[in-house]
């Protein structure tokens, strides 16, 4: 009896890959409740009861997950950069634990006027600015049109339409009445469950990530 190898799938030619679509959250008013008092360890804060499950399965149905934001009290010496790296990596490895892979997190720790010793300089990666969508675009292959940022503050929305990605706005913490810029989100939802789960619903853009 002869012996048939396995046939391999062979690869797909270049340029002909499914185009990646990637959802951008905002970290702090969106994902997490705005803290009262300022930054706080990731122990004491909170994510709305069904977000992850909602995450964990928009990543199966193809979107790639970012996150995305200024942290400001990092830049100005509010917290320690001890203390961000603490907060980031008890987050990542949250979401970890419940399957949800966050494929970058950006963070800006910059500001260019108020920032503290190294943190003080100019960022493309700080919102408004478009930086980050355009670096996913180039390293991860992220196709902007069918991409969204969804954020409750107009820095999200700005630099979303700037970028050419569709842009969706949250009730919950600064409810993108910030007054930071005159913008208005493409689509609105009452936070980011709601939104979530109109992404699942509506199929938008549905092309499985490469």
């Amino acid at each position: 009896m002869k012996h048939h190898s396995a046939r391999r799938t062979p690869a797909p030619i270049p340029g002909t890959e499914p185009a990646r679509r990637a959802l951008f959250i905002d970290r702090w008013g969106t994902l997490i409740d705005l803290p009262p008092g300022g930054f706080t360890p990731f122990h004491e804060c909170r994510i709305a009861p069904g977000i992850t499950d909602l995450l964990f399965r928009l990543s199966g149905a193809g979107w790639n997950l970012y996150l995305v934001g200024n942290e400001d009290a990092v830049a100005t010496g509010r917290i320690r950069d001890e203390e961000w790296a603490s907060f980031e990596r008890a987050l990542l490895e949250h979401l970890a634990s419940r399957g949800v892979r966050i494929v970058r997190n950006y963070a800006c720790l910059e500001h260019p006027t108020e920032g503290v010793g190294p943190h003080r300089k100019t960022s493309v990666f700080r919102l408004p600015d478009t930086g980050l969508f355009f670096h996913a675009r180039q390293v991860d292959g992220i196709d902007l049109a069918r991409s969204f940022v969804i954020g409750d503050s107009t820095l999200e929305i700005a630099a979303g339409g700037r970028a050419g990605l569709r842009t969706l706005g949250v009730a919950t913490g600064r409810r993108c009445t910030d007054g930071e810029l005159l913008v208005e989100p493409d689509i609105r939802a009452a936070n980011l469950r709601e939104a979530l789960e109109f992404f699942l619903a509506s199929g938008t853009g549905s092309t499985k990530a490469a």
